[in-house]
């Protein structure tokens, strides 16, 4: 693995982006098999979570991919009170307890992971890799590039429809563009990782069964609109070289 990231920091990127959506998609029928839900998939998230996080500590990656506290003060960031409400979307209906006690527990154990995975491969692997070379393709590419590969929710056997998964990669690709910002211009993932694991978390609990279509869309929409507003306050609010992510990237290679 350390011979591959050292070759080609890119290709790294995109293996490993590759196996998590392989692995997610092949988890859930062995659900299936084993009868509690989600139980291969955190299986599978929790040791990709400790390689990866092993490997990020063993060869001194923390600051690089943002495992460090920021330098720039919460209040720049609106105390980042728009996340706040953005994790409580999956709330705003009430909550419902709907799984059995080992399925609540593989499901918070899977999101949790997911929240830390998915945010150190698209915001930290990919777009540290393509940000050296080009930070606007970056910011670009890797939100786009992980709102579109929730698509996957439609083949995977999850049950999502087209409509709700064309919702959910919409908001994704805002979230996607809203957490690269909060990544570049802060220097740090953890709040990334921290929303994102959150809004996957609390999702378990929702209680969004009998909501109608039209309630949904108005929701989804909702939520895209602060996702967006909140990233347009940032960039215009905090100084592109808050975080030379470039030129920090550049120096430790």
């Amino acid at each position: 693995m350390k011979k591959l990231y050292e070759k080609n920091e890119l290709a790294f990127a995109i293996v490993w982006i590759v196996v998590y959506c392989v692995l997610q998609s092949l988890a859930n029928p062995l659900n299936k098999i084993i009868g509690i839900e989600y139980a291969a998939s955190a299986l599978f998230c929790v040791l990709q979570t400790i390689i990866l996080f092993a490997f990020i500590r063993k060869n001194k990656l923390q600051q690089r991919y943002g495992l460090c506290k920021s330098p720039v003060p919460a209040r720049r960031f609106l105390y980042y009170i728009p996340l706040v409400l953005l994790a409580a979307g999956n709330l705003w209906n009430g909550v419902a307890l709907r799984y059995s006690p080992a399925e609540t527990a593989c499901r918070i154990l899977c999101m949790l992971c997911v929240g830390f995975l998915e945010e150190l491969i698209f915001r930290g692997f990919l777009f540290v890799s393509m940000a050296k070379d080009n930070i606007r393709s970056a910011i670009i590419i890797s939100s786009v590039t992980f709102g579109i590969g929730h698509i996957i929710n439609l083949f995977n056997g999850s049950g999502m429809d087209l409509v709700n998964n064309l919702c959910q990669i919409v908001f994704a690709i805002a979230v996607g563009f809203l957490l690269v910002t909060i990544f570049y211009r802060g220097g740090s993932l953890l709040p990334c990782i921290l929303v994102h694991s959150a809004i996957n978390t609390l999702g378990t609990f929702s209680n969004d069964i009998n909501v109608p279509m039209e309630r949904q869309l108005a929701q989804i929409s909702i939520m895209i609109l602060i996702t967006i507003a909140y990233t347009l306050i940032l960039t215009k609010t905090l100084p592109k070289n808050t975080s030379d992510l470039a030129s920090k990237m550049t120096a430790q290679q």
